[in-house]
């Protein structure tokens, strides 16, 4: 079973984000393979460098990644593809 958690600004930001997400995962081996966090794509573009640092630290505890609200915000597919996220969950606004 796979749970998704949006993360908040303050939430990326913090200092010690890094170290809660390893708290929260450690309570069982299994635990990064079920948690898939979910960032929206005006978040992560405020600071692309800080940003992909996180992800990729996130992602090498195996947690999975996902880019919320794709389309809201100003950045291009090329430029996500550069971005260690996992799935690219694509705003209904969208194809409107």
């Amino acid at each position: 079973m796979r749970i998704a958690v949006n993360v908040s600004a303050l939430q990326l930001r913090s200092r010690g984000f890094i170290d809660e997400v390893r708290q929260a995962i450690a309570v069982d081996a299994q635990a990064p393979c079920g948690l898939e966090l979910e960032i929206t794509e005006s978040l992560i573009m405020e600071d692309v460098r800080h940003s992909r640092q996180i992800l990729r630290e996130i992602r090498a505890m195996g947690v999975t990644i996902a880019i919320d609200d794709f389309g809201t915000g100003f950045s291009s597919l090329s430029y996500l593809a550069k971005l260690p996220v996992d799935t690219l969950k694509i705003d209904r606004s969208f194809g409107q």
